[in-house]
């Protein structure tokens, strides 16, 4: 069976590791974690670290997305209206049509 682990107790392993007051295999051993496990969390972490500061490509990216979506979802609108009053008119419940 595969232990989890929450993201607070990951955070604060891998902050006494980046501490460097205590070796890897010494942690491992007093937390109970095997260390190619603290290694793969501490890369990750170094890895995305650049990216908590790097708010402008987020955000960027969140308006890009959003503008996406609104853009496909006008569309949508667009289709179904078309369809709404293509069928009213043949079913003959448009009162315009009259």
């Amino acid at each position: 069976m595969r232990k989890h682990y929450t993201a607070a107790f990951k955070a604060k392993l891998v902050l006494e590791l980046l501490k460097e007051e205590k070796t890897l295999a010494q942690l491992a051993s007093e937390y109970q974690v095997h260390p190619n496990q603290l290694r793969q969390w501490r890369d990750m972490v170094l890895k995305e670290m650049a990216s908590l500061f790097d708010k402008k490509s987020q955000t960027a990216d969140l308006i890009a997305a959003h503008d996406q979506q609104v853009e496909e979802l006008y569309a949508e609108i667009g289709r179904l209206s078309a369809q709404l009053s293509w069928l009213k008119k043949k079913s003959g419940l448009d009162p315009a049509a009259r």
